[in-house]
């Protein structure tokens, strides 16, 4: 018999919430075979078993938040076929005990292999699968849009107006026993729709408070012209596609611009730890990606020794591995500046806040066609508003200005970028 615990996966992760069972009690498992998913405040990790045998237990349904260490689960030996008569036995066993207590018991494993029968089949996030119960929604009644079959959480939300009756009672029964669930001050629960804050959720949460009150934060703006990028870019598209099997686009352009500008300007890539400053003299740029769960930041390594396929190549992978919750510890810690985009979603003009210990972020927007005075003339130009935020308590407001025109200066002649690659 084998122990299924949570396993150690940095020093500053201590408890996680298990995410999904990939697998049931009573079924085979392979040595080595992944049975659990379990949810932390930075990734998601996938939970092996280190002996091949049969889940004879689970000690721990998902929604439950675990510690490091603790058992989960219990694998037997076996062929997987064993446990279920087992369970079969147990009931009628129970049954001439005292009725009021042992009823319930018996009745729950049903409830639950009920359950798995019409949901567990289907592939769905584990987002997904926690609204599917919290909205008494059977996964196996939703039509997913991904087209390989996958149930997502938006999915699940625009699965008819229904279920939305259910799910109001669902959420106001538990409130009579449970003080944390008696939230919503209306009446009528149809007003309200109430979402438990999932363990990354609050972790964002968290950390960007927590920047908010610990750094003298500002933001300096500018807008660049992205007249002669966006022809450079159209000029040699089909060339570098045909060469490095991807496209240019311009994040390799902005991750550039910025490497040059931290090297005029190094507080920019410092941070401050206790009354030292730490100038880095490394280059991983944090890319701020979306995905369902909310914003992650993985880390273009060494940005300063890439090209720009090489570039535009690690960005894809990493931004891959995020939307399939694939990314590693160690893709995500240890980045000196952060660059965010919030022109994909339309953004005109924002305030990025600062990741982590860093002294700065770049935000971009949209690229918006706007009259603009070229040469005494009036000319309608693609322009981008850029934003730096930054810690002013090691950044003066010289460099954070320096640094957002070196920037400007870099997108607005793409070539000088070329030269200091």
């Amino acid at each position: 018999m084998a122990e299924i615990k949570v396993p150690e996966l940095a020093e500053s992760i201590t408890e996680g919430t298990i995410a999904q069972w990939v697998k049931k009690v009573g079924d085979r498992v392979e040595k080595g075979e992944f049975i659990v998913e379990l949810e932390t405040d930075k990734v998601n990790a996938e939970i092996i078993s280190e002996e091949a045998g049969v889940l004879k237990q689970i000690l721990a349904e998902e929604g439950d938040t675990v510690l490091v260490g603790q058992v989960i689960a219990v694998v037997e030996a076996g062929e997987g076929a064993a446990p279920a008569p087992a369970a079969k036995e147990e009931a009628p066993a129970a049954a001439p005990a005292p009725a009021k207590e042992e009823a319930p018991k018996a009745a729950a494993p049903a409830q639950v292999a009920a359950e798995e029968t019409s949901s567990e089949r289907v592939i769905a996030s584990p987002a997904a699968r926690k609204l599917a119960r919290e909205k008494g929604i059977d996964l196996a009644a939703i039509s997913p849009v991904d087209p390989q079959g996958r149930v997502r959480v938006q999915d699940v939300a625009a699965h008819g107006t229904a279920p939305a009756a259910p799910a109001a009672s669902a959420t106001q029964a538990p409130a009579a026993g449970n003080g944390p669930m008696i939230f919503t001050p209306a009446a009528d629960t149809d007003r309200v729709t109430v979402e438990k804050m999932s363990r990354r959720r609050q972790t964002i949460a968290k950390r960007l408070l927590e920047v908010k009150q610990s750094t003298a934060m500002l933001t300096t703006f500018n807008e660049i012209d992205m007249t002669n990028i966006m022809a450079l870019r159209k000029r040699k598209q089909d060339e570098f596609v045909k060469a490095n099997d991807i496209k240019l686009g311009f994040m390799s352009f902005f991750t550039k611009a910025v490497v040059a500008a931290l090297k005029k300007y190094p507080y920019v890539n410092a941070q401050i730890n206790g009354d030292e400053i730490h100038l880095n003299n490394f280059f991983d740029i944090g890319i701020a990606v979306s995905t369902e769960e909310g914003l992650v930041v993985p880390v273009v390594r060494d940005a300063n020794a890439k090209n720009f396929a090489e570039i535009e190549k690690n960005i894809a992978e990493l931004a891959g591995k995020a939307r399939d919750k694939k990314l590693g510890l160690n893709d995500m810690a240890g980045g000196s500046f952060t660059i965010t985009n919030g022109g994909v979603f339309g953004s005109l003009m924002s305030t990025p806040i600062m990741n982590g210990t860093q002294a700065g972020i770049l935000g971009m927007h949209s690229i918006v066609n706007r009259p603009v005075a070229v040469n005494g003339e009036v000319q309608i130009r693609p322009m981008m508003y850029v934003a730096l935020s930054y810690d002013h308590r090691i950044i003066d407001g010289k460099d954070s200005v320096g640094f957002l025109k070196t920037v400007k200066e870099m997108i607005e002649n793409p070539e000088d970028l070329l030269l200091n690659s």
